[in-house]
């Protein structure tokens, strides 16, 4: 696999740094590997999304599914006029899972998201994306980080915008997930096999049942979370339309959507066109297809106040 490298830079050299620009981020959830690559083929041919992340970043037991059609699906992505990022799995364990990450790290001819702090070593020096699930919270990590080669990083869903416009004063280009479910936390067991009574080593994978993680209940039954294999997950679906402007403001340029079953062709339409203000933020959130579950639409993390809580007005 090669880099469209058709002007004689890096693709992510090339971006105009006044543009505000749509990504994707990574599929997280166990699609069978046709729905995964019909889905990438549909973004390419159809989606005006700016850079596609692409890569297992929750459970390694599902990356060889996915192998054989990654050449192809990231050929198909270049040639749509789509920046390609690798990114890496978000909890490294065992040996092979170590081995996959010194791979993958090795894609000069990529950019890679580091998703876990043991990526960060191999991309000493190299230009390479911070994910989300690096933990900065403050202006020295995101300094030391920048002085270690990252030229652009995905801050955790659960910060304020507050902390945001002060992180986005470092310089370092950020990147802040605007829709879709939330990646809160991830553990080394599998919360999907524990449910059906099964270990995570004959897990069975149970996971391919819930295309977009299992709604967990409180014992009132009132959703609280959803679960995707190792990962936990907001129930309700991020939307930080209403919020756009407001760090576009900051100098906040990159907006990542987050891979669900809704029609995501349909909805990165909606936010295009809210960054380029051809559509107001409440005209968005109306306009948003049905979350599946009837999952709420949530902006509390941004706004300071309980992750969960849905959008005001």
């Amino acid at each position: 696999m090669r880099m469209n490298d058709d002007e004689g830079s890096p693709a992510f050299l090339r971006h105009s740094p006044a543009a505000s620009l749509l990504t994707l981020g990574p599929v997280m959830f166990n699609w069978a590997p046709e729905r995964w690559r019909d889905f990438y083929f549909r973004i390419a041919d159809e989606a005006p999304i700016d850079i596609v992340y692409i890569g297992e970043v929750v459970c390694t037991k599902r990356q060889p599914f996915l192998a054989p059609m990654l050449p192809e699906v990231v050929a198909r992505l270049q040639q749509a006029g789509k920046e390609v990022v690798l990114s890496t799995l978000a909890l490294n364990m065992t040996r092979r899972e170590l081995h996959l990450l010194r791979q993958l790290a090795g894609e000069v001819d990529f950019l890679v998201e580091a998703n876990d702090i043991a990526a960060l070593s191999l991309l000493d020096g190299r230009p390479h994306v911070i994910g989300p699930y690096i933990n900065v919270y403050n202006e020295a990590t995101l300094r030391f980080l920048w002085k270690k080669g990252a030229i652009r990083a995905v801050l955790p869903a659960e910060l304020s915008g507050a902390a945001i416009a002060t992180l986005a004063k470092v310089g370092l280009p950020l990147e802040i997930q605007i829709f879709g479910r939330a990646p809160l936390a991830l553990s080394v067991r599998c919360y999907h096999a524990r449910a059906e009574n099964l270990h995570k080593d004959g897990c069975q994978f149970v996971c391919e049942r819930d295309l977009d993680g299992l709604g967990v209940t409180t014992l009132d039954d009132v959703p609280f979370v959803a679960v995707n294999g190792l990962q936990t997950l907001s129930h309700g679906c991020l939307e930080l339309g209403g919020h756009v402007a407001e760090m576009a403001a900051a100098g906040v340029r990159h907006f990542r959507l987050s891979p669900h079953t809704v029609d995501m062709v349909a909805v990165s339409r909606l936010y295009r066109d809210l960054l380029d203000q051809r559509l107001a933020a409440a005209e968005l959130s109306a306009a948003l297809p049905e979350f599946p579950g009837g999952a709420a639409l949530i902006d509390g993390f941004y706004r300071g106040v309980p992750g969960a809580a849905g959008l005001e007005g």
